[in-house]
């Protein structure tokens, strides 16, 4: 198990507002998230936002 996916599990709903507030495309249902599937939910959100996972972990390890 990575540090993000340790950082995603333990703090979402912080996780979840922040990427809500810098990309404002994003929806509920775009940032559900389920325990296990981490990889997906980056790349859903990679697909909503344009932007790589790299730059999406980036983002999420700064918070």
């Amino acid at each position: 198990m990575s540090a993000l996916t340790d950082k995603i599990r333990g703090n979402w709903n912080e996780i979840k507002g922040k990427l809500k507030a810098e990309y404002g495309d994003l929806t509920d249902d775009d940032l559900m998230y389920k325990e296990g599937q981490e990889d997906q939910l980056l790349g859903k959100i990679q697909q909503k936002v344009g932007k790589t996972k790299e730059e999406l972990k980036a983002f999420i390890d700064k918070l």
